[in-house]
């Protein structure tokens, strides 16, 4: 039930209202003066508050200051005509709203039901971004291995600059949440972080998705569109993917990154966003650069806070702290109390992962699934890869399927003349997806 705190001095008016806020269901708290109403604001947990403009020891301006100070609780103003200056003036100081004398109850309760929702609204904002912070924390990058122990002391000294970020790191090794993790560790952490994965975007939209477009810039443009670094102003753009960016977008971003302006597609004029750009990218940008695939005045812009993500089977002694985190995540999930013996984790261990941290994620969620005891021995793997004594290696005929779908891929880019995109088509999957499987198989094209 909702509390409603109404402010009016005159009787009739006060008790009229207060019985038809309670009515439809609000608890009231009612009284005739700002003095008593501070009082009982300060000691009571009200949703909102109605007053008269008018009182006897004060006005509605002393309030609105008085409440503002240490909440954000909407505060209605009711007002006669000849103060409708002031209840404006009001609200500019910060009440939702304001009604004039003589009003119907349901105008009232009508506002005051928008009043309620736009505060809901705003604390489930508020609640949101607290979980997204405790989320995205450098004490959820898990492992206490030399090499994550560094990447953690890096995120907690650039997080607070606004330095340009790459990572970079093999697919699978959580790249995504250090990106996270050093936007809601910043100063822009109630901006927008908005993320791009550059491998999914079509070569012929890439440029539109950035940068935005004017009406009539291109066939289908029938409105302005702001782009994503438009709409990241203020915050931090995440470009996923970077290494998959056609040469001619890499000079656009690189004018980004210096001037902080860009202009739309279509338009005259140049638009100035402040923007902060995390990148990241499975590829070694070095060797792009010297095969002439990334640009090198970009890759220095980018890389002022190198941040490299270890891929898992160089940092074995975190396999056990995963296991942990992912059993409980999962057996909450599917409602499983679950866990893996040690024989199982022994197993774990001497895998050599080559989808990293997601892999392992996939195999210990397909384990849960699958189980039908609360614990989930060596045997129990033997699905996701084969256990040989002392050594776990991937099944064989998932690897004869791997080489015949790395020869497969070959034959459609040779097809295709290396064009990724309709290659991509051609197999029935993303871009980023090609991308990630020619990585795993080192197919360069």
């Amino acid at each position: 039930m909702k509390t409603i705190l109404l402010i009016e001095d005159d009787r009739i008016m006060r008790i009229s209202l207060e019985d038809a806020l309670k009515g439809k269901g609000y608890a009231v708290l009612s009284c005739e003066t700002g003095k008593e109403a501070l009082r009982l604001f300060r000691t009571t947990n009200c949703d909102a508050l109605i007053t008269d403009f008018r009182l006897p020891d004060m006005d509605g301006f002393e309030i609105i200051k008085e409440i503002s100070k240490s909440s954000d609780t909407p505060v209605i103003i009711i007002t006669a005509y000849g103060t409708i200056k002031d209840a404006v003036e009001a609200m500019k100081l910060g009440a939702f709203d304001y009604l004039t004398k003589p009003f119907a109850l349901d105008e009232l309760f009508m506002l005051l039901e928008r009043a309620l929702e736009v505060r809901g609204l705003r604390e489930e904002n508020i609640r949101l971004k607290k979980d997204l912070q405790q989320q995205y924390n450098e004490r959820n990058i898990i492992g206490e291995s030399n090499a994550i122990k560094k990447v953690v002391s890096l995120i907690e000294k650039v997080a607070a600059s606004d330095a340009t970020v790459l990572i970079q790191g093999e697919s699978g090794t959580r790249k995504e949440l250090v990106a996270h993790t050093i936007h809601y560790k910043s100063n822009r952490r109630d901006k927008p972080l908005i993320k791009v994965n550059c491998a999914a975007l079509p070569e012929s939209l890439i440029e539109s998705e950035l940068f935005g477009y004017e009406r009539g810039a291109f066939t289908g443009a029938v409105k302005r569109k702001p782009g994503r670094f438009e709409t990241a102003d203020g915050g931090t753009i995440f470009l996923d993917e970077i290494a998959e960016l056609p040469l001619s977008t890499q000079a656009k971003i690189l004018r980004v990154i210096q001037e902080k302006q860009f202009e739309r597609l279509g338009a005259t004029v140049t638009i100035h966003s402040d923007v902060r750009i995390i990148a990241a990218t499975n590829k070694v940008l070095e060797e792009e650069v010297k095969a002439g695939r990334f640009r090198e005045d970009l890759f220095w812009r980018l890389n002022v806070v190198p941040i490299f993500m270890p891929p898992l089977r160089e940092r074995r002694e975190d396999i056990p702290l995963f296991v942990e985190f992912f059993t409980e995540k999962y057996g909450k999930l599917f409602r499983k109390n679950i866990r893996f013996s040690q024989e199982a984790v022994e197993a774990l261990l001497n895998y050599n992962f080559p989808g990293n941290v997601r892999e392992l994620e996939n195999i210990i969620e397909r384990a849960i699934i699958f189980s039908s005891s609360g614990r989930i021995e060596k045997n129990d793997l033997s699905s996701f890869f084969s256990i040989k004594e002392g050594q776990t290696t991937a099944l064989h005929l998932a690897d004869v399927a791997a080489e015949a779908e790395k020869n497969h891929i070959i034959k459609i880019l040779k097809a295709t003349g290396g064009n990724k995109t309709k290659a991509a088509e051609l197999l029935g999957i993303s871009r980023k997806t090609l991308w990630e499987k020619m990585n795993l198989y080192g197919i360069k094209f």
